[in-house]
Formats: structure tokens, sequence, C-alpha cells
């Protein structure tokens, strides 16, 4: 079986100097690689080609073999790594809390153990006799929440 950690190590050595980075490795028990990348400004898929071939140059088929499928994680896909969140700060976001609730909001920040939205919501002031939109920060750590995806808007 292919060594997960030794991919992983040659992967983020191709991608280092580069906007891309990597989002998530797979080898499942039948030596299926899935290798997922992002980047700070879109992927290409020449890249991916290229990162493929450099990827069954290093790692012989000879040796052991594989089935190889090195991609884009998708606009819609769940951010697994803080660099996508950073990646889309200031955009909007939808988060699915582990409790079941869903909340649409700005990424106004992320840090290693946490980050903050920022909704809209319903309130009324003292006084008013109409509630008002007003901006609320909802800080989430990363534990908290089944996943975050950015939401894409038309």
């Amino acid at each position: 079986m292919i060594d997960k950690s030794e991919m992983k190590s040659f992967i983020d050595k191709e991608l280092e100097g580069t906007s891309y980075y990597l989002v998530d490795l797979r080898i499942s028990n039948d030596n299926v690689i899935a290798v997922e990348i992002d980047s700070d400004d879109r992927v290409d898929i020449d890249f991916c080609i290229s990162l493929t071939r450099k990827i069954e140059e290093a790692f012989s088929r000879d040796e052991e073999d594989y089935e190889l499928e090195v991609g884009s994680c998708g606009l819609t896909s769940p951010f697994k790594v803080l660099r996508q969140y950073e990646k889309h700060i200031g955009d909007q976001v939808e988060v699915l809390e582990k409790k079941g609730s869903k909340r649409k909001g700005v990424l106004k920040s992320a840090d290693p153990e946490k980050f903050v939205i920022e909704v809209m919501e319903k309130v009324r002031p003292e006084g008013a006799k109409k509630p008002v939109m007003q901006p609320r920060d909802i800080e989430y750590g990363y534990d908290d929440v089944k996943q975050v995806t950015y939401v894409l808007e038309f």
C-alpha cells in the first residue's frame, strides 16, 4: 500500500511556491488515490494534469499498482482547511451547525482556532415600533460545525 505521509509530503513539496494547496488526500485500501487541491485564484486543469504526471513519475506503478485522481475541491464543496476559510473572507457562506441549524452570513475572519460570520438579524430597538435589520457577529470553533460552504450567488 502507498504510504500516505510520503505521498502528502511529495504533493506539499510540489505545490510549494504556487498558489495551490492540498485540501484532501485519500488512499483507499484498494489503492485508489484521490488528491483534492485548491488555489487562491482558480484551479487550472493543466496544473492538475501536470501534478498527476509528477506523482506518477515519483510513485512507480510497477512497485505498487494504484488508481490516481487529481482534481479541484469544487466551488460549493465544504471547507476542509484553514486556507479555504481565508480565501473566502468577505464572501457569503453557509454554516451547518452540529445541532442541525443553518446560518448564512459573510465570513469576516478565520484563524486556526475559530472563524466569525456576520449575519443580519431582526432586532426591535428599545422604544421602536418596528424591528430593523442589524448585523451580528457569530463566532464558531471548527468543532462546533458540521460543515461550512461557499454560497454561490447569481
